[in-house]
């Protein structure tokens, strides 16, 4: 083949400039190859320039070819290269950059592609693994941390009760034992002081990366990041995977990039792994006024049993065999619960599969609105509370023992107390009948705490609403919350929470 003097020494004066792991090659206006470097023909090999790309993924790249011959710039393109020692193809980003020079013909400038490796997949999937242990080390620190304060409430909680039982013996054997309860109560105290330094540092370490994020341009770049995974190998197998996107504008949220963008990769390869004989992928977002910013990744695969629905977030339960860790849906549940969001599934077998993602928006921190240190609170003198009122409350939790001591101790004040086991029990008995006060957990299956807040909120606008938990961050978001109490708490302050929220009326 006859070459252009002129575009070989474009090739020749190209290569010696560029890093050795830049992938480069040079071709002519009709898509001829004139030189590659090392590292393009160790990926894309010394065949023809497109030897190594599935069938149609060689049209496409002709045609940004022929687009770049025509003096248009052609960046950012993802290709998948399968590779001959390889069960795994290596996804590739190429440009395609026109060369203006005399002597060119018009629509056939010369053309340099460069491009880079994304990722080794050996490597990519060491990382990822590495990284998902050290995620799950903390995710699993974080729910025994839960557990541990549900367990020191229950302990703390009995503690009261005992001591109020015996208060009225005067005897020997009451005082050494109310000593006896002291030393437990100074225990279990510091154990609880020790789990929330444990929280805080963990969070800390989380939430420093946090900015504000656009839920729509995160979803964006994460549709270019995984394009060779619902087009070009499913095209590569002979099915199709079609896109279909509705993205609107959303507020802000408060969020670390790269672990958001983890999720939405990992929730739409599981969509894509759901279509083995193709779809449609539909990824929205929009905003919910009364809920914030929504996601949702919809397929149209082969769906869940109810069983599989209920428990595809528990660490290692998968439904592919060999092939799946067990481990995706997990993280992405521990990554969008540290950003304060809920993950919801709807799905049937048959009938696809939609993930729903919800976050709250970013917003300056508003004041903490009755923040009670867990153990070591100290009430409001007496003199200053003024009478105590007796009330009837509603309290909600989904751990019996929490719930169950929590009511006992409100009793001790007088108290009438009515006992819910989640959102929608404590639904049910707002109709029933009326309540001077709230109290529930954060933590909740079906329905969080301050989800069940914005629902009462709605129903009973001047109904106060306090709310329980272990959680060192709930602070942050005070919305439809009168007061925040962290477990484990002791009665005297959960009571004059109760009480100052009451004054506010």
């Amino acid at each position: 083949m006859d070459v252009d003097p002129s575009l070989a020494d474009v090739a020749a004066d190209v290569h010696p400039l560029v890093k050795p792991d830049l992938l480069v090659a040079t071709c002519s206006g009709s898509g001829a190859r004139l030189h590659a470097n090392e590292a393009w023909t160790r990926v894309f090999g010394d065949d023809a320039l497109w030897a190594r790309l599935p069938g149609e993924d060689v049209r496409f790249a002709n045609e940004y070819l022929s687009d770049a011959a025509r003096g248009l710039l052609v960046t950012h393109q993802v290709f998948l290269v399968e590779q001959p020692e390889r069960d795994l193809p290596v996804p590739v980003l190429l440009h395609f950059v026109p060369v203006h020079g005399p002597g060119a013909e018009p629509g056939r400038l010369p053309v340099v592609v460069t491009g880079e490796v994304l990722q080794e997949p050996v490597s990519w999937a060491a990382d990822q693994t590495r990284r998902r242990r050290i995620e799950m080390l903390g995710q699993m620190t974080m729910g025994i941390a839960h557990d541990f304060n549900n367990l020191l409430t229950t302990i703390l909680g009995h503690i009261e009760l005992l001591r109020s039982q015996i208060a009225a013996e005067a005897s020997v054997f009451a005082e050494d034992m109310l000593g006896q309860i002291r030393t437990v109560e100074r225990a279990a105290s510091d154990g609880a002081a020790l789990v929330g330094r444990i929280q805080q540092y963990i969070r800390h370490e989380k939430q420093e990366h946090f900015e504000p994020v656009s839920l729509r341009t995160l979803v964006e770049e994460v549709v270019t990041l995984t394009r060779p995974y619902w087009h070009n190998e499913p095209r590569r197998r002979g099915i199709r995977i079609e896109l279909e996107t509705d993205l609107q504008e959303t507020p802000p949220i408060q969020g670390w990039p790269t672990e958001l963008r983890e999720v939405f990769v990992n929730l739409i390869l599981n969509a894509v792994q759901a279509m083995p004989a193709g779809g449609f992928l539909r990824l929205r977002t929009l905003s919910d006024p009364t809920r914030g910013a929504v996601a949702e990744v919809e397929d149209t695969g082969v769906g869940m049993s109810a069983r599989v629905r209920a428990r595809i977030f528990e660490p290692l339960f998968t439904t592919k065999g060999e092939g799946g860790s067990g481990m995706g849906l997990t993280v992405s549940y521990g990554i969008v619960q540290e950003h304060n969001g809920v993950i919801e599934v709807e799905s049937e077998p048959g009938r696809g599969t939609r993930f729903r993602l919800v976050f709250p928006p970013a917003r300056k921190r508003r004041e903490r609105l009755g923040a009670e240190t867990a153990v070591g609170a100290e009430s409001e003198p007496p003199a200053a509370r003024g009478p105590a009122r007796t009330l009837r409350i509603l309290v909600v939790d989904d751990e019996p023992m929490v719930r169950t001591v929590t009511a006992k101790l409100l009793n001790l004040k007088g108290h009438t107390v009515t006992e819910a086991a989640g959102g929608p029990e404590a639904l049910a008995l707002l109709d029933e009948a009326p309540f001077d006060v709230v109290v529930t957990d954060l933590s909740m299956p079906e329905m969080s705490g301050r989800e069940l807040a914005a629902h009462v909120r709605r129903r009973c606008p001047d109904l106060p609403i306090v709310l329980l938990t272990g959680d060192t961050d709930a602070q942050e978001d005070v919305e439809h919350l009168d007061a925040v109490v962290q477990k484990p708490f002791k009665l005297d302050a959960l009571e004059a929470t109760i009480q100052r929220v009451l004054r506010k009326d």
